[in-house]
């Protein structure tokens, strides 16, 4: 009986043909904007939270407030100092402080010239190689830069695409506003496009190259014991507030741990999650409507057809069945013809984000619970829309729906 009842509901579907497809439009759109930006969130919070998971949890990161978007400190109103870098090196906790320097600068190469971001090594051999086992960074030709080489820089991966016309080998020279310096090493390929794109050379010759004398743009601590990184973080701000003579909540400048970064990302990218599936509900409830007005319709065009199957046996639920079916396949159908749409557009947006980035593009995440719960949903939304029009449907009396 039940496999009698989804061949007749299929084959109403079928025979309203457009009519159904439309009806299904909602549907597509809400599902396949719910499964397309969740997946992208999802995926990008993976890679996000993947790149913070390979910091060292004893490091934290101190820096003015910025004014707009560029790299951490540059769009500061008010720069750190050397003497903040002595504040926080006198914080009992401290083991390790690296003040860092990172800009934009004009780079010229093959008659081209474009604008990239230049970041400063520390020559003392410690802070060399804590920098590079923070970044987690390889070669992929050439070498990395020693303390020694001034007048030499290293650049991130992209520079062997042919983004000046012609790729850019380690042993080539290129001129970094006006002064032209040495390439020893490519790096490999990174998870972020910041390293791939960027350019490291010497604190010495980074502060020569942009007359840089008494200015830091973030301060990065490592402490002696993780587990009392927010005890340090705390105490790092209260002298920096102090010797600023702020009030709390008034800092012009942040000490933050990877954690706390995490958090806020974390907090920003669910707030979005939400917008989209709100977005996306206002969608589906269009759909929800359209499915009702199909089946309203359905019933008034399908009168006379009822007062038949009643007048052969049929019983009030089986009429309301029927209709039930066919609404709940509406949804249903909708829903997985919306999952794969969404799919589709997240791998096409990572795709061309992957274009854009230099192949760092944004993870899509597949997530099997979230298909199986949106296509529930499309159903439930199927189910519960077509429930009145199938009720009306279903009380209609065998000699009055053949008079129609």
């Amino acid at each position: 009986m039940i496999k009698d009842y989804f061949i007749l509901a299929f084959g109403n579907l079928r025979h309203r043909g457009l009519r159904s497809w439309l009806t299904m439009l909602g549907i597509f759109i809400g599902i396949a904007a719910v499964v397309s930006l969740i997946s992208l969130g999802s995926g990008l919070q993976e890679t996000i939270t993947g790149q913070f998971s390979s910091l060292s949890v004893d490091v934290l990161t101190i820096q003015n407030a910025g004014t707009g978007f560029g790299p951490p400190g540059s769009t500061s109103v008010k720069k750190l100092t050397d003497h903040d870098v002595n504040i926080v090196e006198s914080v009992n906790g401290v083991k390790l402080v690296v003040p860092r320097l990172i800009r934009v600068v004009n780079v010229d190469y093959n008659k081209q010239r474009q604008f990239k971001y230049i970041a400063d090594l520390p020559e003392e051999s410690d802070k060399m190689k804590f920098v590079y086992d923070s970044l987690n960074i390889g070669v992929e030709e050439g070498r990395l830069l020693n303390s020694n080489d001034g007048g030499k820089v290293i650049l991130g991966n992209d520079f062997l695409k042919d983004s000046f016309g012609k790729p850019i080998r380690a042993g080539t020279t290129i001129t970094i506003n006006g002064k032209e310096f040495e390439v020893i090493g490519i790096l490999e390929k990174a998870g972020t496009f910041t390293v791939n794109s960027a350019i490291i050379m010497l604190n010495d010759d980074m502060k020569d190259l942009l007359k840089i004398n008494n200015e830091v743009d973030l301060i990065v601590a490592q402490v002696e014991d993780k587990n009392k990184i927010s005890d340090v973080a705390d105490e790092i701000e209260f002298k920096i507030r102090k010797d600023r003579h702020e009030k709390i909540g008034e800092e012009d400048f942040s000490v933050q741990t990877p954690i706390q970064s995490l958090g806020s990302i974390n907090s920003i990218l669910t707030i979005v999650n939400m917008i989209v599936i709100g977005i996306a509900a206002v969608s589906l409830l269009v759909g929800g409507i359209g499915i009702m007005n199909t089946m309203y319709t359905g019933v008034l065009e399908r009168t006379r057809e009822i007062g038949i199957m009643k007048a052969i046996g049929a019983q009030n639920k089986d009429i309301l069945s029927i209709f039930l079916i066919e609404s709940g396949l509406l949804g249903l159908v909708g829903g997985v013809i919306g999952s794969l749409i969404g799919l589709g557009l997240a791998f096409s947006v990572s795709k061309i984000a992957g274009g854009f980035l230099g192949g760092s593009g944004i993870k899509v995440t597949i997530s099997y619970p979230l298909l199986f719960g949106a296509i529930a949903f499309s159903l439930i939304i199927g189910i519960a829309s077509g429930l009145l029009p199938a009720m009306q449907a279903s009380k209609l009396r065998p000699v009055e729906a053949l008079r129609r």
